[in-house]
């Protein structure tokens, strides 16, 4: 069976040019989105994907329609393969059910991994360079050297418990064992 999935998008809103294309493509059935693509959770797609089954084939007006970014689209298209169900890209002449579409579609995926870890290595070189600047991240500790060493003190008197001193801080009792287990 060949299914059709369609989005319209903020600039055109008018779904008419994918219908009709699909509809010439030999679609037997068109899951339409009604939402734009920014929204992570698409009901049609999902239903589209759903239904689904060994054998089919699923066809996209252009491979925008169906993915906002490369990762996304090749994470659709290896479930699709897994399942055994064809893609088919008409407006960049796309089609997973050929030996030269599985090849180009194999290239995207490496050019999707390549960017993964161009993102990677620039985090990482980030991080670097703030460490070096002496800025640390993450969150700021909720108790300084100073309130732990308060805290230990308190904590020598046998009537205060840590409830109580966690209060006095503001903190939760793990919050406060875990920086008293940390001074020692």
């Amino acid at each position: 069976m060949i299914i059709g999935y369609a989005r319209v998008s903020t600039h055109d809103q008018h779904p008419e040019l994918q219908l009709d294309a699909l509809d010439q493509a030999g679609c037997e059935q068109i899951f339409q989105e009604k939402m734009t693509g920014t929204l992570r959770e698409r009901p049609e797609l999902s239903l589209c994907l759903r239904t689904l089954r060994k054998g089919d084939t699923l066809v996209v007006w252009r491979m925008d329609r169906l993915a906002r970014s490369l990762k996304d689209l090749v994470e659709i298209i290896e479930d699709l393969h897994k399942r055994e169900i064809g893609f088919r890209s008409l407006t960049e002449s796309i089609d997973t059910t050929s030996a030269s579409g599985k090849l180009v579609f194999h290239i995207f995926g490496a050019l999707a991994e390549f960017e993964h870890s161009l993102i990677l290595e620039r985090t990482k070189a980030g991080l670097a360079a703030a460490r070096a600047r002496g800025r640390k991240g993450g969150r700021p500790a909720s108790m300084s050297s100073h309130d732990v060493r308060k805290a230990k003190a308190m904590l020598s008197d046998p009537t205060m418990t840590k409830a109580e001193v966690a209060r006095h801080f503001s903190v939760s009792r793990t919050t406060l064992n875990a920086h008293l287990n940390k001074t020692k």
